[in-house]
Parts: C-alpha cells; sequence; structure tokens
C-alpha cells in the first residue's frame, strides 16, 4: 500500500513538473498561463459540444433498438453498441479536458499571488489582488459547472451499459419488449444531461469573455 502511495506521488510530481516546464517554455515565446487557460477552456467547450452531439445520437440509437419492429436486430445492436463507446470515449475527453483546466488555472493563480508581493505601488498592488479575487471568483463558478456536466454522464454511461450488455446476450423481441421501459429514463437523463453541458458552455463563454 505504502509502495503504491508512494507511485501515485511521484508520478503526481513527475506530471506537475512536466507541466511547469511546459508553461516556462510556453512563456519564453509569448504565451501566458492566462492565454493557454483561455484555450483549454475553450478545448472544454468543444468537447462539451461534441459529447453533446453523440449523446443525442446515442440515444437516437436506443429509440432504433426499443421500435424495432423486424429486421436485422444484430445491426441495430451493433450501432447502439457503437455510439455507447462513442460516449464512453466522449466522457473520457470531457474529464481530461476539465482536468487541464484546472491544472493551468491553480497555476495562473499561485503565479498571480506570488508576483502580488513584487509590487513596489500599493495602487497597484491592491487592483491587481481586487482583480485576482474576482478571477478567481468567476473560475470557481466555471469549476463547479464542468464539474456538474462531468458528474452528469455517469448515470447516462450506467444506464446506457446495462442496455447494451443485456441486449448483448439477448438479441430477440423478447429483449427488445424488456427494455422499452427503459427509454423514457434513459431520455430524461440525456435531456438533463444535454442541459447541464450547455450550462457548462455558456459558463466558459462568459469567463473567457472576461478574461478577454
Amino acid at each position: 500500500m505504502i509502495a503504491k502511495r508512494l507511485v501515485i506521488l511521484l508520478a503526481g510530481l513527475v506530471l506537475l513538473a512536466c507541466e511547469s516546464t511546459y508553461y516556462n517554455a510556453m512563456e519564453k515565446v509569448g504565451i501566458h498561463k492566462r492565454d493557454i487557460l483561455v484555450d483549454r477552456v475553450e478545448e472544454a467547450s468543444d468537447s462539451q459540444r461534441e459529447a453533446q452531439e453523440q449523446f443525442r445520437d446515442a440515444l437516437s440509437q436506443f429509440r432504433s433498438v426499443v421500435s424495432f419492429d423486424g429486421g436485422d436486430l444484430e445491426k441495430l445492436y451493433n450501432r447502439l453498441n457503437s455510439s455507447y463507446e462513442d460516449s464512453r470515449a466522449a466522457a473520457r475527453e470531457i474529464s481530461e479536458r476539465i482536468e487541464a483546466v484546472e491544472s493551468v488555472a491553480e497555476a495562473l493563480f499561485d503565479e498571480w499571488q506570488e508576483e502580488l508581493e513584487l509590487y513596489s505601488n500599493s495602487r497597484l498592488r491592491a487592483d491587481s489582488a481586487a482583480k485576482l479575487r474576482d478571477t478567481q471568483r468567476r473560475y470557481r463558478g466555471l469549476r463547479d459547472s464542468l464539474r456538474r456536466s462531468e458528474k452528469s454522464l455517469a448515470p447516462v454511461l450506467e444506464n446506457l451499459q446495462d442496455n447494451v450488455l443485456y441486449l448483448k446476450h439477448n438479441l430477440n423481441a423478447s429483449a427488445i419488449s424488456a427494455i422499452k421501459g427503459e427509454l423514457a429514463t434513459i431520455d430524461r437523463d440525456v435531456t438533463a444531461l444535454i442541459a447541464t453541458m450547455e450550462a457548462a458552455i455558456q459558463e466558459s463563454e462568459g469567463f473567457i469573455a472576461g478574461l478577454r
């Protein structure tokens, strides 16, 4: 257990060192942490938009399956399974994008806080400190919105997985009948997820506008 924790700690330190090296290298070519933060928030928004379309497709594929009325059921199942796997991949990308946003935001705020001590002009220092607090406040709203959208992914993916697994071993009309009752729940959860993602996208756009 101790060895495992040590490995995790060392991996975290290596990642932190790599990020720090990256930020320093970008700084030398005139790209600052604020610029990187804007880019990463935009990338997080893009991943949210792509995920919205992906989950809409998964819902559409599920509807096609439960509406089955003759034909190639295995083909419908394969489409649903493929859409489910793509949805899982989209969810992973969202988590990675959020972590990237948090990483650069923390680095930016640490640097900003440290540089407040370098001011000799108290008025400018106070003004910069106020801007830092305001940016941190708005960032917390963004972070919370992004994490809410991430959290909303789990129930949708779990429900889709249950139904995909059930169909995998029961490709017949009775199986379709058994999962028809799940459509309302999946429809509701996907609709809520898309709305939560849209809120995160709007929060991202507002945050970027404030930084610029």
